[in-house]
């Protein structure tokens, strides 16, 4: 379970989001904020749910795909991300558009859910009882709001222009070397669904 939390948190980046929402937490007030983030972080886990519930079903049974075949996929999904994250790095660009409701969505659609965290939820869904699956998605949700909000209180902390400068470097720094433990977990989908597939007989 650890195990399984721990890559979908590399996955979900944390640092990543965090620059995302720049511009958002200058826009809006803190008690705005922390309710926008709460409500996409609600929204996420109900997603994740859902996907964790009937995601195995779906896929399976509804379009008869065989399970290391996703497993597979995932991974380079995953090994994509890791190489944009590495390479390119990202940059803040969630605008507020409309009431915050919509703004809540925006964040988590695809900010938080995208196909990497579907796959990684899926392969959850396999790996895990029930019961593990949905305490390590809350986990998940709630450290994930934990970290983006304590670094919120931080470089907020920060009087200093030079030093909140210093910061946001630091956080695309993060960004990169996040970039190659979900490489690693990435490449290690690929490697196990092959090898799955060729003792199966499947390859």
């Amino acid at each position: 379970m650890i195990a399984a939390i721990f890559s979908f948190l590399v996955m979900l980046n944390p640092f990543a989001l965090f620059l995302y929402l720049k511009p958002v937490m200058n826009d809006l007030s803190d008690a705005d904020f922390r309710s926008v983030f709460l409500k996409a972080s609600m929204i996420s886990f109900f997603i994740f749910l859902t996907f964790l519930l009937f995601g195995d079903i779906v896929f399976q049974q509804v379009f008869r795909i065989n399970f290391e075949s996703f497993r597979i996929f995932g991974g380079i999904v995953l090994f994509s991300f890791a190489y944009i994250f590495i390479v390119q790095g990202k940059k803040g660009f969630i605008q507020i558009k409309g009431d915050l409701h919509d703004l809540a969505s925006e964040i988590a659609l695809p900010f938080m859910v995208g196909a990497g965290t579907i796959s990684l939820t899926v392969l959850m869904a396999e790996q895990l009882v029930l019961w593990e699956g949905i305490l390590s998605l809350a986990i998940i949700m709630l450290i994930n709001v934990a970290i983006i909000m304590g670094m919120k209180n931080i470089r907020r902390g920060m009087r200093s222009k030079k030093l909140q400068i210093a910061f946001d470097k630091n956080m695309e720094l993060l960004l990169r070397i996040n970039g190659f433990f979900l490489g690693a977990i990435g490449v290690d989908m690929v490697v196990t669904g092959i090898g799955n597939l060729v003792s199966a007989g499947v390859v």
